[in-house]
């Protein structure tokens, strides 16, 4: 294994131009490399920002979702690495999964690392983990995978196929309505960094194949759990997965329902009752 400690977070927009322009020719197996961060501080005006897109209350301590912000950009600087086998551009997340031991202070001293793992077969393509863990005082507090699908990609043969699915009940009575307008997209890729062109503008989504711009999962699943601030373990496991595209603009319902110590989640369309999240929270 190849651990690398960068000393700063690397530069979104240089990596998302790198990748746009060495998408073709990838392939192989996945890298063994880690990448890490050490010490990182909470810039506390980034996470105001955050906090004011995503409509979580500030506090003594961080957003749930808020540390996948500070380890996206490694993520994407392992993804964009020409060993990486698969092109960064269209890549959509399907699924993810937050497991927190304790709520994380905003004034903590951050140890931060990320690698990917289950390169894997789909049936539209092939699937593959970015993993990032989040320490503090030499203690692990966070960790999260997130499995993107690259449409029309192949998995090395002989790998397992993917896990993309959550199990949830039925959620038939919306607790929530929200009007996403058509610059979600470009807000969240604000204050997350992430500025896949599937998420900015109706023109750079049709490049990849959508009929218009799409939210960021982790978007979705932030606002969501926000509804419940207050309300969520100290140490917790909230596991969901993105179904469908949430096109913009859209007004959505969120569901909820009290499941397992926790809450069962449901994000649809309101006219078509298009599923674009599900997702479980669950004591840890």
């Amino acid at each position: 294994m190849a651990r690398t400690v960068l000393d700063a977070a690397p530069a979104l927009p240089a990596l998302f131009a790198r990748a746009a322009l060495t998408a073709r020719g990838r392939g192989g197996e996945l890298p063994d490399t880690r990448l890490a961060r050490t010490g990182v501080a909470v810039d506390p005006a980034a996470l105001a920002d955050y906090a004011q897109v995503c409509r979580f209350p500030l506090g003594d301590a961080l957003p749930l979702t808020f540390p996948h912000v500070l380890a996206f950009p490694l993520q994407v600087a392992l993804m964009t690495d020409r060993a990486f086998p698969l092109a960064l551009p269209g890549l959509v997340h399907v699924r993810n999964l937050i497991e927190a031991d304790r709520p994380i202070g905003v004034g903590e001293q951050l140890d931060l690392e990320v690698w990917a793992e289950r390169f894997a077969p789909h049936a539209r393509g092939a699937t593959v983990d970015l993993c990032a863990s989040v320490s503090a005082g030499g203690a692990e507090v966070w960790r999260s995978r997130s499995t993107y699908l690259a449409r029309g990609a192949s998995a090395p043969e002989g790998a397992p196929a993917s896990d993309v699915d959550v199990e949830v009940g039925a959620l038939d009575r919306p607790a929530a309505q929200w009007r996403v307008p058509d610059d979600a997209g470009r807000r969240y890729a604000k204050v997350s960094g992430d500025v896949n062109p599937i998420h900015l503008s109706g023109l750079t989504a049709k490049a990849f194949g959508f009929k218009r711009a799409i939210a960021h999962g982790m978007w979705v699943k932030a606002r969501a759990l926000a509804a419940l601030s207050g309300r969520l373990p100290d140490a917790v496991a909230v596991d969901v997965a993105f179904r469908k595209p949430l096109f913009l603009p859209s007004t959505v319902t969120l569901s909820t329902e009290q499941a397992g110590g926790g809450w069962d989640l449901a994000v649809r369309n309101v006219k078509s009752g298009t599923e674009h999240l599900i997702g479980t929270v669950r004591p840890a």
